[in-house]
């Protein structure tokens, strides 16, 4: 059960295992990645999808150091780094960090993304070093150690470093059940579960300006309209049925008082620094303030 207690070392073998398997099943069909996609990257317009949301919130990047935690196959590291981005990739899945390094050398790059194959703790990271911290659903795999997860990242930060991470969310108790009877099979692991509020108040000690953006109200439909995912080779109706719907969760989201609705949140904001880090604080503790609103 995702909240009963295993060993550390424990967790980490069952992920590898996990995301080693799901690598050898995708080698194939993500060996290249798309230049459309790098290309709609680039020029992020669609700010009701997640991923061009964070994009767009990142800004220009040439020349920052990014550390990019749990990167699996390489999607976004070699995104970052075809940016310009000076990026650092940590996953704990050999295969995956084997299967995105051929992919980023596939790719060309002027610099291409230097691949870490470790747990975060054993990964070797230097102090004080990137500029931003990026993740793509992550913490919600390392609800263990929550607290020493992100101790660990503001010590690889610079001062006053950019947190921006997408992650599943259970705002409101049974909606996650109720999104569960939809006919989609889970392809979670079995240590995790979406970050709850308990957690991301945690996340709040260590991120003090934390802003809150929901996403997917209904988001899970899009694994009906794109069956393969792939938004770019997808046919025109379907593209535009999909922009649709994610347009329509972003305007629903940003009602008061619906943004707990959201299954998926972009966090974002800026990291302490590590000589006024917190010290760890049980779960549930510490004020939580309201969302700072769906602006982007």
């Amino acid at each position: 059960m995702p909240d009963q207690v295993r060993h550390p070392e424990e967790i980490h073998r069952s992920e590898a295992a996990f995301f080693d398997a799901q690598a050898a099943t995708l080698e194939r069909a993500a060996w290249r990645l798309d230049p459309a996609v790098v290309a709609r990257y680039r020029r992020p317009a669609r700010f009701w999808f997640n991923k061009e949301y964070r994009f767009r919130r990142l800004g220009e990047v040439r020349g920052l150091r990014i550390l990019d935690v749990g990167c699996g196959l390489g999607d976004n590291a070699i995104l970052l780094a075809s940016h310009g981005a000076r990026v650092t990739a940590v996953d704990l899945s050999a295969r995956s960090i084997e299967l995105a390094r051929r992919r980023a050398a596939q790719a060309g790059l002027a610099e291409p993304p230097e691949f870490v194959c470790a747990p975060l703790e054993r990964a070797g990271l230097p102090d004080g070093a990137f500029d931003v911290i990026w993740g793509d659903g992550v913490l919600h795999h390392v609800l263990h150690d929550l607290d020493g997860v992100l101790e660990r990242l503001v010590r690889a930060a610079r001062r006053d470093a950019r947190f921006l991470f997408s992650e599943p969310v259970d705002r409101v108790p049974g909606l996650r059940r109720l999104r569960l009877l939809l006919p989609v099979p889970p392809d979670g692991t079995p240590d995790e579960r979406p970050l709850r509020e308990a957690e991301l108040r945690r996340i709040r000690r260590w991120v003090p300006d934390l802003r809150v953006r929901p996403f997917s109200f209904a988001g899970r439909l899009n694994r009906f309209l794109l069956p393969g995912g792939a938004y770019e080779s997808a046919g025109t109706l379907r593209r535009a049925a999909v922009d649709g719907l994610c347009l329509a969760d972003w305007v629903t989201l940003a009602v008061p008082g619906l943004a707990r609705l959201g299954g998926m949140a972009v966090l974002e904001g800026h990291l302490r620094d590590a000589a006024a880090a917190p010290r760890r604080a049980p779960a549930g503790e510490g004020p939580l303030r309201a969302d700072a609103g769906a602006s982007g």
